[in-house]
């Protein structure tokens, strides 16, 4: 059965890459930031919304929503994008980020908890709720503490239900204090999952497998090779590290990466990780940061506006410093938001408590991101983006 997914690479500039994703839902221009859409939506936003402000194509979680409403529901609505009333493409994660996050990242308190927010924690956040062996991941729910058991063949069937344009092979994220030998082990059970998983897939959705790896380049190599001879539509990059780490595993495996198949970094999303993984050859990026952090304050501000590498590009609006403060959130920004209500304004919407703060945040910030992604794609165009990276990056 053939799938639905044809890449097409129109340029490359210093390694940034210009591309089209064609899904059966639409296409998709690449580079491009994927808003998290968890448990189908994409949280204080609508679809309309979405769509206005640029979005192509948003991800969404197989573990959350098998759980509630559960696959059952959202096949008989006819599919996710049914269901959530979004008519562009759709892609979903394995559910394998959930076993790490409620087991030994919950454990160890290790991960990405805080989402960019705050330093790592100390002691863990949550009780650990989650374990691996090799054939399967066993969880206990969030929601009503009942057990359940993820397999690759699982994991497939419940993608293939919610019927998502791009769906993800099941694998282990090994927390990223794991010696070698665990991360050994962790990333030979990630490549027997992708085969099992390349097995269970019937439909004609497209699938992508996710290297691993860790922290060890002789590994992240083994990783990428393998899962590159595979019969895969696209390559995910998972793994949870710091972003010196992120950029020498992308360094490192970039050369063993097929050039004519699209390459997802999951769960990453800063302004700098951006640019960088472009720079690396990366086409598509998703990451919760830009919704969550809108949910406590923070709004993206461009570099023209006082944006920098030191104050992450962002200034948070919960700060007494913008209770009298008239100006636009952000002079240089033309989104809906930008143009109508003063910092004073959203100021005041948070420390009220007000519900449209936070719609508000969340729709700039994603405009915000919707509209980088469209300057970094002009700029591989026009042959300029390392002009574009030394702005923002400088």
């Amino acid at each position: 059965m053939g799938r639905n997914l044809k890449f097409s690479i129109e340029k490359v500039f210093e390694g940034a890459r210009l591309g089209k994703i064609e899904l059966a839902h639409g296409i998709v221009e690449t580079p491009a930031f994927l808003p998290v859409a968890t448990k189908a939506t994409v949280k204080t936003l609508s679809p309309k919304e979405l769509d206005e402000i640029g979005t192509q194509i948003v991800i969404t979680n197989t573990y959350h929503l098998y759980l509630k409403p559960g696959t059952k529901l959202i096949k008989e609505a006819g599919g996710v994008h049914k269901f959530m009333a979004w008519n562009k493409p759709v892609m979903s994660d394995s559910g394998g980020f959930q076993a790490f996050s409620l087991g030994l990242g919950a454990e160890l308190g290790e991960g990405k908890f805080k989402y960019d927010v705050g330093e790592r924690p100390k002691k863990p956040v949550m009780e650990r709720k989650a374990y691996v062996n090799q054939d399967k991941v066993v969880f206990q729910s969030i929601y009503d503490g009942s057990y359940h058991e993820l397999t690759p063949e699982k994991s497939i069937e419940i993608q293939e239900a919610l019927g998502t344009d791009i769906i993800v092979a099941l694998d282990e994220c090994p927390p990223p204090s794991a010696d070698y030998n665990y991360t050994k082990e962790s990333m030979e059970r990630t490549h027997k999952w992708a085969i099992r998983s390349l097995k269970a897939h019937t439909t004609d959705q497209a699938i992508y497998g996710v290297v691993q790896g860790g922290i060890f380049e002789d590994l992240r190599k083994e990783s990428a090779r393998f899962i590159s001879k595979l019969d895969f539509d696209g390559i995910a990059i998972g793994g949870a590290f710091g972003k010196d780490e992120m950029y020498k595993t992308l360094d490192w495996i970039k050369e063993e990466l097929p050039d004519k198949k699209p390459r997802h970094l999951l769960g990453i999303g800063t302004i700098t990780d951006i640019f960088n993984s472009v720079a690396r050859g990366i086409d598509t990026f998703d990451c919760v940061g830009p919704t969550r952090i809108a949910r406590v304050g923070y709004a993206y501000i461009r570099k023209e506006s006082g944006g920098n590498i030191k104050n992450k590009f962002r200034i948070r609006l919960t700060k007494k410093e913008f209770k009298h403060d008239f100006q636009p959130l952000d002079k240089n920004c033309d989104c809906y938001v930008c143009k109508t209500f003063s910092r004073a304004y959203l100021h005041h919407l948070f420390k009220s408590n007000e519900i449209l703060g936070l719609r508000l945040l969340s729709y700039h910030n994603i405009y915000f991101f919707n509209k980088l992604m469209r300057e970094i794609r002009e700029s591989i165009k026009n042959e300029t983006f390392d002009k574009l990276y030394d702005y923002w990056m400088n």
